[in-house]
């Protein structure tokens, strides 16, 4: 069996160490700006490097590859490959996502359209391209909106819109590109995550979890995220099970991993959908997930593509339901000092140049809660720093 991995970006170590567990033959794609970074190379096979991994140039390398290979399965380890996986999967006729049900899981004009058509609550929204539309939406919605690309990943790219003068000077600087966005009514509210193991269309695992932020605040103005697991029996948190099953049965997940992200309106009390990915959350949300529920989901994710293939059921190995909380930041020191943090509770620590950060684990949620509120203030003197927002993606 051959695994073919695409990563425009440094993740999922895990996934191939699995791969390879289980005696796969691991190739791995990546960027030659990642040719130095710390993959599991002893879990990798063949690794080829390329300046970037886009169409057509990377249908012309796997088709080389093919020549002399048989591959069985292409996965994306990072949310800028799900469309390229799912091109590549559709010219090499592989089983998994095609292109259809990879745009509903990219596109954030195309799930909203899919879940509006679904009856799953979404904000208020408009596609940037007919400009009656636009006009006759800023007519109905008051500002401020939320002005979108249609297929960046996370905050990336998000702005907040406070008048119509505002868009329009916007959309002359986009010129022909202002048909890649989304304007939609901003809701403020709180922001909670759903991060699910899906096997042949059944959620099979999910746990919840609130960001302390929204993230496009953190994005955009700095400061500290945090995010920490929901009680188990709340009701907010069936409620928001219940919602993302609906979205992913109606976006046609049929197996993987995914993270949904979901608002509740200070308005009205309601939560909406805001998007979701067919991938791994980021920003260490698979470790905040391992620490709360004892899962690891880059190696669920490999064993249920793998169970696939082999024509076998996928069993979900047994896991708890406890709490966690990550916090991080950028930080003014290169090598931020940490050791002053010594609480039991801590699980994980971050080692990354010029950040710091530490997920905290504890059976209560009380506990949880009380150490990321304590450690926020902590770190907004010891560490923070702010640096403009970026308007592309970091590998």
């Amino acid at each position: 069996m051959t695994i073919l991995c695409l990563g425009s970006f440094f993740k999922g170590n895990e996934f191939l160490r699995e791969c390879k567990r289980q005696g796969c033959r691991v190739i791995l794609i990546t960027v030659e700006k990642l040719r130095d970074a710390a993959w599991a190379r002893e879990s990798i096979d063949e690794i080829f490097y390329m300046p970037e991994i886009i169409l057509p140039d990377v249908t012309k390398a796997v088709s080389y590859l093919a020549r002399s290979r048989r591959i069985d399965r292409i996965v994306p380890l990072d949310d800028f490959d799900v469309e390229t996986a799912a091109a590549l999967r559709e010219h090499l006729r592989i089983p998994g996502m095609g292109d259809t049900t990879a745009r509903y899981f990219r596109d954030k004009l195309a799930m909203r359209v899919l879940a509006q058509e679904s009856r799953i609550p979404v904000p208020p929204f408009v596609h940037v391209l007919n400009y009656d539309s636009l006009r006759a939406f800023m007519a109905d919605v008051p500002p401020p909106w939320m002005f979108k690309p249609r297929s960046q990943a996370g905050s990336i790219g998000l702005k907040k819109v406070e008048n119509s003068e505002e868009l329009w000077r916007s959309l002359d600087e986009l010129g022909d590109l202002q048909s890649h966005y989304v304007l939609e009514k901003y809701l403020p509210g709180p922001v909670y995550h759903v991060d699910s193991i899906v096997s042949e269309r059944e959620v099979i695992f999910h746990i919840a979890h609130r960001y302390g932020r929204p993230p496009m605040d953190v994005f955009h103005s700095g400061g500290i995220f945090t995010t920490h697991t929901l009680d188990y029996n709340d009701a907010d948190t069936q409620a928001l099970f219940a919602l993302n099953r609906q979205v992913l049965t109606s976006l046609g997940m049929v197996r993987g991993v995914t993270h949904a992200e979901f608002i509740r309106s200070d308005q009205d009390g309601r939560f909406y959908f805001l998007e979701t990915a067919a991938r791994v959350g980021g920003a260490n949300i698979d470790e905040l997930v391992a620490a709360a529920a004892g899962v690891n989901l880059w190696a669920e994710w490999a064993r249920i593509e793998l169970a696939h293939l082999r024509g076998e059921t996928y069993f979900l190995p047994p896991f708890r339901q406890e709490y966690a909380g990550l916090i991080l930041c950028l930080a003014r020191q290169n090598r931020p000092d940490l050791s002053a943090y010594n609480d039991e509770e801590i699980v994980w620590r971050l080692h990354k140049e010029n950040h710091a950060g530490l997920i905290v684990a504890s059976p209560g949620v009380e506990k949880v809660q009380a150490l990321l509120g304590g450690y926020a203030e902590r770190f907004s003197q010891d560490f923070l720093a702010v640096l403009p927002p970026s308007t592309t993606a970091q590998a």
